[in-house]
């Protein structure tokens, strides 16, 4: 296996071709029931990429015939598939350390909340991050993006969130400016200050209070000026934000110009679901503990209903949220890993999707649609990657399978075999 640190440019035009399946995801921006499985498939296709952009896809002798195909370099993956890379909708990408102490306390009974209350959980990740060096937090972060790479994904979403006071929020969204600018991947950053009340606050007769206060009057509006986040995100869950709390702040970062995300009925219901359709935001992720009602106002609305089965998985939970519910119902459905230190360590999207397809019983393609073109369109990036098109961003991955059924099939492998991201290869494992 071979992660590229310097990336390595192609010539300008490059034809790919011997695929066994091309996977497009050409068509809707974003899909609902059975157009989930549609993915778009052509045999014996071919790709051409010019300038870092698709500039045609379709069958080998239509696409060979292309005027710019005969100057192209030649790149022949030798039976393998080509789908769109990964977009990653949901990752806290910037932490220090790992929570490995906190997995032996469940593995031993101690429920999440039960770690939280005793110190753990996410105050355990925002004690080591302000401890941490920018430089530190870079590093370690670097690395994951490498990883993400070398499993298919081209584009994530980061939060903050690990920081909970002015300087280090500051510190978290300015390294994902950094990162972003450095490449390989695109990132898209999210606030998330509100993830929980930091411990300064919680003793406080009116921590609570001042603490949303120090966040709809200084740090989004700090956040929002210097333009170091598109989205604003909010935890709703007992022991986090009530509902009246989470409106106040999405508010707050909707009058900046920050596009409400939320987290939403992971451990409980709180109706995060219907607060957050009614603000119009981009997504709804987790959704564990949803009802009817929330499935038929996630179906009729634009909110992307983002699942998260590798932090079910990591917990040892058995309910996964409603997968089959929301695809019936005409939601559109996400996928995305949750890449956290506490709750989902993994980068692997491909491991997302086995756990999609035999916990939340998706089909392949339902789960490859999810974790592409819906996560774009979570994104709002759906113009610019999540399918095989003309004019797209040339982000792809190639699998070495024959199928890509076989993707999720072989659960905890990695079958990735190159990733390229606007048309040079980031990853390759020769």
């Amino acid at each position: 296996m071979v992660i590229l640190h310097n990336i390595r440019a192609l010539s300008t035009s490059i034809l790919i071709t011997g695929t066994s399946q091309i996977l497009t995801l050409r068509g809707a921006a974003s899909r609902r029931g059975d157009a989930l499985r549609d993915v778009g498939i052509i045999k014996d296709g071919a790709l051409l990429l010019r300038d870092g952009l698709i500039a045609a896809v379709g069958r080998r002798e239509k696409v060979e015939a292309h005027p710019l195909a005969r100057e192209a370099e030649q790149l022949n993956v030798c039976g393998r598939v080509v789908l769109p890379g990964f977009v990653d909708s949901h990752t806290h990408l910037i932490h220090a350390a790992s929570r490995s102490e906190e997995y032996e306390l469940r593995i031993s009974g101690a429920s999440y909340e039960e770690i939280a209350q005793r110190g753990g959980g996410i105050l355990n990740s925002v004690a080591k991050l302000r401890a941490a060096t920018a430089d530190t937090l870079k590093q370690r972060a670097q690395t994951a993006l490498q990883q993400f790479a070398a499993y298919g994904t081209t584009t994530i979403e980061a939060k903050s969130g690990y920081g909970l006071d002015l300087t280090s929020e500051l510190k978290i969204l300015r390294l994902h400016k950094e990162l972003a600018a450095e490449r390989p991947l695109d990132i898209v950053s999210t606030f998330l200050g509100a993830h929980l009340i930091p411990a300064e606050f919680r003793n406080r007769p009116s921590g609570a209070k001042d603490y949303i206060a120090l966040l709809t009057d200084t740090l989004i509006p700090e956040v929002a000026a210097n333009k170091l986040a598109e989205y604003c995100d909010v935890f709703c869950e007992r022991g986090a934000f009530n509902l009246a709390q989470s409106r106040e702040i999405l508010e707050a970062g909707k009058r900046n110009g920050l596009k409400p995300r939320m987290h939403a009925e992971q451990l409980s219901r709180t109706g995060a679901t219907q607060l957050a359709i009614k603000l119009g935001a981009a997504s709804c992720d987790h959704l564990e503990k949803i009802n009817r009602a929330d499935i038929r106002a996630l179906a009729k609305s634009t909110t992307v209903a983002t699942l998260l089965p590798g932090c079910d998985f990591h917990l040892g939970l058995s309910q996964y949220a409603p997968a089959r519910a929301l695809i019936d119902a005409g939601a559109i459905v996400g996928l995305a890993t949750d890449y956290n230190p506490g709750t989902s360590p993994t980068v692997s999207m491909p491991m997302i999707l086995s756990l999609a397809c035999t916990q939340l019983r998706m089909t392949p393609a339902d789960a490859i649609a999810a974790a592409t073109i819906n996560a774009a369109y979570s994104l709002g990036r759906h113009k610019l990657v999540g399918s095989l098109q003309v004019g797209k961003l040339a982000d792809l991955a190639i699998f070495d399978v024959a199928d890509y059924r076989e993707i999720p099939y072989y659960f905890g492998m990695n079958a990735c075999h190159t990733t390229i991201k606007r048309g040079k290869i980031i990853y390759s494992r020769n």
